[in-house]
């Protein structure tokens, strides 16, 4: 089986003396897990995380895990590396990615999103960072709804979130029940308890990175 895409590289770790395990979040497949040979040892073109470019990735047998051929293009970590800010919230986005997308699930949307938001990271970090979390939590089926109040339909005095629906709550509605709705506007300690949320459903272990998250 070969499977050929543009792709992120978005984790890898050692699988042996020389060899690396890799995930790569691609345009057409989602996130696809594979070898990369000799990628421990490598002095020239090594890949490290935060890479884009194109790969081929081929098994004898869909169920095998692959071998990546990868051919970079650029380093998207590496407008990052002198802002520690910009730098957390790009391995907080490849680690969310990585935890909570199902292998090999196309997510264009996501991806095109992915290369925006660290395009313009550096410029930007809080509000590009924030805007890929709720674009992330839509994807996952939590498509936050602040236009209007769910409980009568106001557009106006909209201060509270409620965590069961995602939806907005004007100030009369959520009296009764102020102590369970979260705040607006929305910030990345909303999104972070969503995200919480999505990972206990899932089974899934929370990512220490995105708990350690705090931009100045």
């Amino acid at each position: 089986m070969k499977l050929e895409s543009d792709g992120i590289l978005i984790a890898m770790r050692p699988l042996n003396e020389r060899d690396s395990l890799a995930h790569i979040f691609s345009r057409d497949y989602g996130v696809v897990v594979g070898v990369m040979r000799g990628a421990v040892v490598a002095k020239k073109n090594r890949p490290l995380v935060g890479q884009c470019g194109e790969f081929t990735w081929n098994a004898r047998l869909d169920s095998q895990l692959g071998t990546f051929h990868w051919n970079v293009e650029k380093n998207l970590a590496a407008a990052c590396m002198a802002n520690p800010d910009a730098l957390m919230a790009m391995n907080c986005a490849f680690a969310l990615v990585d935890t909570l997308l199902p292998e090999r699930e196309s997510y264009l949307s996501l991806y095109e999103n992915t290369l925006g938001m660290l395009g313009q990271l550096v410029s930007d970090v809080r509000g590009q960072y924030l805007n890929w979390e709720i674009n992330f939590l839509r994807e996952l089926g939590y498509a936050l709804d602040l236009s209007h109040c769910s409980g009568c339909g106001i557009t106006d005095s909209l201060n509270y979130l409620s965590p069961r629906t995602g939806r907005a709550v004007c100030d009369k509605c959520a009296a009764p029940y102020i102590n369970r709705l979260y705040k607006l506007p929305l910030n990345l300690n909303t999104t972070l308890r969503f995200l919480e949320s999505v990972c206990a459903q899932q089974g899934a272990q929370f990512p220490i990175v995105r708990q350690m998250l705090k931009i100045n």
